[in-house]
């Protein structure tokens, strides 16, 4: 909150009452900025003339904003004299990256959807036959609310985030059959698929329409539907996300006609990337 106010006096202070050496300033870190981002999108290197043009700023106005970002480690150039993205930049978003988790990162939408349907949101990885929860939202309000706790285990087989994942991995039949071995899968509800064949025919239904749906299959009166998530690997997702709803209160028919929704909220979280 005092970042915030900072931030804000001294946005104020340059609007209303700063001097022309201190706007022209904050105009030179603009332009900085816009030469890092445009350098972004150029993994082969751009040369000083398309930058200029693209900028629209003078060429000398951008050299100099690629010498400060040269000095810091922030820009390089390459042999043919090109500039791309330099090696300070690339470990600071690298070390960003690896320490900020994919649970913290999904944390946002699952805020959302329980607050626009009023249901528990969750992210589960698949470990082994099981999946692990690494984070739950609960709905703002509501008398009933379900008891799955952060760290919690269920079966992959009848939970909708264990299921979308399994499809990603169990592509024929065989691999079901191997993936089962010699121990029976649990029946936790009478609606749950507990035989290579229909577990087989419901992963490549999955993988057909993109999301996977728990009818009742782990609790009795508790329904979800689950989308994928890309947030470490652009070749498979991370884990899953899902929406867990008392099936009296939203029907597994409601959660089917969102599908669109929910995966707009998840927004380059909900698709390979290259």
């Amino acid at each position: 909150m005092k970042n915030t106010q900072t931030v804000g006096g001294s946005t104020a202070l340059g609007e209303g009452s700063a001097t022309g050496a201190e706007s022209s300033r904050l105009v030179g870190s603009d332009r900085v900025l816009a030469v890092l981002k445009e350098l972004a999108r150029h993994p082969d290197g751009v040369g000083l003339e398309e930058l200029t043009r693209v900028i629209g700023s003078p060429k000398p106005t951008v050299h100099r904003a690629l010498g400060a970002l040269r000095r810091a480690g922030l820009a390089g150039q390459d042999a043919r004299g090109r500039y791309l993205l330099g090696d300070e930049f690339l470990r600071m978003a690298f070390a960003h990256h690896e320490a900020r988790p994919e649970h913290v990162r999904v944390r946002p939408v699952l805020e959302a959807l329980a607050h626009r349907f009023g249901e528990t949101a969750h992210y589960a990885v698949l470990d082994g036959r099981e999946v692990v929860y690494r984070a739950k939202v609960d709905p703002p309000s509501g008398a009933v609310r379900l008891t799955s706790t952060v760290g919690g285990r269920n079966p992959a087989h009848t939970t909708g985030v264990g299921k979308l994942l399994l499809a990603q991995e169990l592509g024929t039949l065989d691999q079901v059959e191997a993936w089962i071995g010699d121990t029976p899968l649990v029946r936790r509800t009478p609606r749950a698929l507990c035989t290579p064949e229909a577990l087989h025919r419901e992963l490549r239904a999955i993988r057909e329409r993109g999301h996977a749906l728990d009818d009742q299959e782990n609790e009795t009166g508790v329904n979800c539907l689950a989308l994928p998530v890309y947030a470490t690997s652009p070749a498979g997702p991370c884990g899953a996300l899902s929406i867990s709803a008392l099936a009296y209160r939203t029907p597994l028919r409601t959660l089917i006609d969102a599908v669109d929704e929910i995966r707009a909220a998840l927004g380059p979280l909900g698709r390979p990337h290259p």
